[in-house]
């Protein structure tokens, strides 16, 4: 009989989507009741953030028999700092025990394949589920809300589909409809703010100094802010969607209201007590 993992009923989030500090529980990552999908189907190349180089589908050295990380607590120290930016956006436990109903690769070996094929579908259809939700409850979204309630309810339809419909889903076209959308949201939320913003889209902003910088209702999307001095910086009501912040310096940067912004992107930026995130996203434990 495959092995079937789940958290205890009293350890699993309830019914709500939300957690009391605004956390999108479906929406990150569970690794309890995951199968460890992230340590296996995804390839590592020997680099800074890797100690190794490994192949998709090849379980991690790290990977325990019981799906959990041996070096968990020492990732970093043990130049494995790529597995600590890491979110799967729930994707993970999603696969793991809705599509695959708890039952894991390792006793089933014959769903391997099938189960990492569709991880790489359902993380990136929770990503937009991300974004999506987010955009919903924002109140300049009004105008397009009852098109992003429909995306909404359409991109977490795809989610309930079989193994095999993941796997054959055009994901690229559905991110570019949703993308449209998004670029609407961006749109209504950034004109809120008063004066001249910055366009900055897909602007190479590395190393950049930025300490102190006024950025409330800057396009930021998919700039590269990699290593830039964000200190103090002010980036509320800043679209952050596709923005590569790592290790960029966000102590004392105030990110409340910036829309789009993902727990990815925090994990791999440094940060420390008096960085201002906006609500649903976790302070990293290496701030």
């Amino acid at each position: 009989m495959p092995h079937e993992r789940r958290r205890p009923a009293q350890d699993r989030p309830s019914a709500p989507p939300q957690a009391p500090d605004g956390a999108r529980l479906p929406l990150l990552s569970d690794c309890g009741n995951c199968f460890g999908l992230c340590c296996v189907a995804l390839p590592f190349a020997r680099s800074a953030d890797f100690a190794l180089d490994k192949e998709a589908g090849r379980p991690c050295p790290n990977l325990q028999a019981d799906f959990r990380c041996g070096v968990h607590r020492d990732l970093r120290q043990r130049g494995f700092s790529g597995c600590t930016v890491f979110e799967c956006f729930g994707a993970g436990q999603k696969i793991s025990q809705v599509t695959f109903e708890g039952k894991d690769w390792r006793s089933a070996p014959e769903t391997a394949r099938p189960m990492f094929d569709a991880f790489a579908v359902m993380r990136q259809l929770h990503e937009l589920l991300w974004y999506l939700t987010e955009a919903v409850a924002l109140p300049e979204c009004r105008p397009v809300h009852d098109e992003l309630r429909a995306a909404l309810e359409e991109t977490e339809g795809l989610t309930r589909g079989t193994a095999e419909e993941l796997a054959g889903l055009d994901v690229a076209a559905h991110r570019g409809a949703v993308n449209v959308l998004l670029l609407r949201v961006g749109e209504l939320v950034r004109a809120k703010v008063p004066g001249r913003r910055k366009e900055r889209r897909g602007a190479d902003l590395m190393g950049a100094r930025l300490k102190g910088a006024d950025l409330r209702g800057a396009n930021l999307r998919g700039a590269y802010l990699i290593a830039a001095d964000l200190r103090g910086a002010d980036l509320r009501s800043a679209e952050m969607i596709g923005a590569d912040l790592r290790d960029a310096d966000l102590r004392g940067a105030d990110l409340t209201g910036s829309v789009f912004l993902t727990q990815a992107q925090v994990n791999a930026a440094r940060g420390d007590a008096t960085t201002r995130l906006p609500g649903g996203l976790r302070r990293p434990a290496h701030w």
